[in-house]
């Protein structure tokens, strides 16, 4: 079993960054791929990021790339979200994902492992 837990989320104006974390534990998420998704209210989750096992491969959906950064740590288990030149339209609850698969990194039913999510709110 692994456990997810994410931190990091908060009220930012336009324009402005968060950085979110997301610390694994139970068993290692070193071989997994990991994943952010979003979900605001009224829509359904939706893919912003995925990273590889080793970190030298990486996938955002087209609204936050460019502005968007994921980045892992397997020394700490952690996986991170950058997150710049924020909008209103990103906020959501953001949540990581841990998938054993390497298959459809962009698609909700990958994932095996899901955090409760961090609250992101941006104001214009």
């Amino acid at each position: 079993q692994v456990q997810l837990v994410e931190s990091g989320g908060g009220l930012v104006q336009a324009g402005g960054s968060l950085r979110l974390s997301c610390a694994a534990s139970g068993q290692s998420c070193k071989t997994y791929v990991m994943g952010w998704f979003r979900q605001a209210p009224g829509k359904e989750r939706e893919f912003v990021a995925a990273i590889s096992w080793s970190g030298n491969r990486t996938d955002y959906a087209d609204s936050v790339k460019g502005r968007f950064t994921i980045s892992r740590d397997n020394a700490k288990n952690t996986v991170y979200l950058q997150t710049n030149s924020l909008k209103p339209e990103d906020t959501a609850v953001y949540s990581c994902a841990a998938s054993r698969t390497v298959a459809g990194v962009r698609s909700v039913v990958s994932y095996d492992y899901w955090g409760q999510g961090t609250q992101v709110t941006v104001s214009s």
